[in-house]
């Protein structure tokens, strides 16, 4: 495989697709919860935007199982954001497995993203009204 064969995706933008049962009821929360509103939309499909990268929410008959993390915010002060987050009714999930506990919402990671010179991540987790399980980010460093 040559080198431009090998990267071909490594300049693509990446943008993450939410599926969601009720496009109007994922709308609200989206609104109402996490305080995003759609930059542009198209029947069976809303478009938001965070720090210039985009997601999709979209009508699908089918659900995630919501058994992982589909997407993260990386923010700069997590406490702050899940007290806000909270405030607007937003539940968190509790975790308690092997190398993993949440205290209060938020657990401690060590190891993740050296690349992005950090020693882990603090990290906290939430499902959209689809099941979707969105996460909270904070680099450790």
């Amino acid at each position: 495989m040559t080198s431009h064969a090998s990267d071909v995706l490594s300049g693509a933008r990446v943008a993450t697709r939410l599926p969601a049962r009720d496009l109007d009821r994922a709308r609200r929360f989206y609104a109402e919860k996490l305080g995003l509103r759609p930059v542009d939309e198209r029947p069976g499909g809303l478009l938001y935007r965070c720090a210039g990268v985009d997601f999709v929410v979209f009508r699908s008959t089918g659900a995630s199982p919501g058994t992982f993390t589909q997407m993260a915010f990386e923010v700069d002060d997590i406490e702050a954001a899940v007290t806000e987050l909270r405030r607007r009714g937003v539940v968190f999930e509790e975790v308690d497995v092997p190398g993993m506990r949440t205290r209060d919402g938020i657990a401690e990671i060590e190891g993740n993203y050296p690349s992005k010179g950090a020693r882990g991540e603090r990290g906290a987790w939430f499902r959209d009204s689809e099941g979707n399980l969105l996460g909270i980010g904070e680099l450790i460093l």
